[in-house]
């Protein structure tokens, strides 16, 4: 009778072991996929070249080669920020950006950055653009022209066009402690 049960413990085990390991790969084969149905995933990471396109930018901005960095820009593009406001158009980026780092900011410097370039194939809801997307936070260290300093952190979203080029940013800031540090009344 021991022997019976032992043996039969033994299958039991075998059985268990082997459904765990094809429910592993079903696992696994999703994951990898998207779905069971074989379908594209809604998001996966993009090409590390976004990431180092951003790095470029932020390198640009705290050398003051504004040409380049809105080279990065397509004609078209929206910067906009987390409070609505926005600016249309690569002349009204250029105009506002140009007169900012060149009149208003002394130096700029950036640390402590995380980059995550994501492809979205299929948006989640509403009007999301699918595509490339980088998302980026980071501290920002700024010296003023009149003399103020300021550190804080900020989140920043690009889109790219289909040529690379940048056609929506998305800047998520605070801006109380800027207009503190300038002398903004508000």
């Amino acid at each position: 009778m021991k022997k019976i049960f032992a043996m039969a413990t033994c299958c039991f085990l075998l059985v268990a072991c082997n459904n765990d390991k094809k429910d592993d790969k079903k696992t696994t084969d999703s994951m990898s996929t998207g779905t069971k149905d074989n379908k594209m995933p809604q998001s996966e990471f993009a090409d590390a070249k976004y990431t180092e396109m951003g790095k470029k930018m932020m390198g640009q901005m705290s050398s003051a080669d504004m040409d380049g960095w809105l080279s990065n820009y397509a004609d078209n593009a929206v910067y906009q920020w987390s409070a609505g406001d926005s600016l249309g158009g690569k002349p009204a980026i250029e105009k506002y950006w140009k007169d900012r780092r060149m009149n208003v900011i002394d130096s700029i410097t950036f640390s402590n950055d995380i980059w995550l370039p994501l492809k979205i194939n299929t948006p989640q809801r509403g009007p999301d653009a699918p595509g490339i997307w980088l998302l980026s936070w980071y501290q920002i260290n700024v010296k003023y022209k009149n003399g103020k300093s300021l550190m804080m952190w900020t989140h920043i979203d690009h889109h790219f066009d289909a040529n690379d080029k940048i056609d929506r940013s998305i800047q998520y800031i605070d801006r109380a402690p800027i207009n503190a540090a300038l002398g903004v009344k508000q």
